[in-house]
Order: structure tokens, then C-alpha cells, then sequence
């Protein structure tokens, strides 16, 4: 049995959140065509598509648009960089 390839733009495009999807659309769609003028391109478009599937992930977690909402209004618990790098750094030691 096969899983569903992360980084397929059909498989993007349904684990967005509908308000998520014309965003997608226009990035894919700009990104696939200039991948298919230039050769060359087609690293930025994988790069694209993986940045997308990580959305994926970000947006459906619980809570995730009002996390973004009290960032933006300066609500919440704040870690200062260096302490926040510390913890992930020693945390992977």
C-alpha cells in the first residue's frame, strides 16, 4: 500500500484550509509555469511544494489562526531569540 506523496500539489491542495487554497493555486501555478519555460526552475517549484506541505501540517493544528492573531497583537508568552536557539541546541545534544 502506498502513502500519499507529501509533496503531490493535489495532496496540498486538500489538506489546506479552503481559506488556504487560492494562495496555493496562484503560487503553483506561477511556480509551474516557469518551471516548464526554464528547466532551472524546477528546484524553486519543489521547494514551493514543500513549503506548502508544511502549511499543511501548520494549519491544521489546533488553534493555529489565533496563535497567529495574538503574535500579531503582541499577546502571548514571548521567548527571546538566544533563548529559545539555547533550548532547541541543547535540546538536540
Amino acid at each position: 500500500m502506498f502513502e500519499d506523496d507529501p509533496l503531490d500539489p493535489q495532496v496540498i491542495l486538500d489538506g489546506l484550509p479552503a481559506r488556504e487554497r487560492p494562495e496555493f493555486l496562484r503560487q503553483y501555478r506561477a511556480a509551474a509555469q516557469a518551471a516548464m519555460r526554464d528547466v532551472a526552475q524546477y528546484k524553486a517549484l519543489r521547494q514551493l511544494l514543500h513549503r506548502w506541505s508544511l502549511a499543511v501540517i501548520a494549519t491544521n493544528r489546533p488553534a493555529y489562526y489565533e496563535a497567529i492573531e495574538d503574535a500579531k497583537a503582541g499577546r502571548g508568552e514571548a521567548v527571546p531569540l538566544a533563548q529559545a536557539i539555547a533550548a532547541e541546541l541543547a535540546r538536540r545534544s
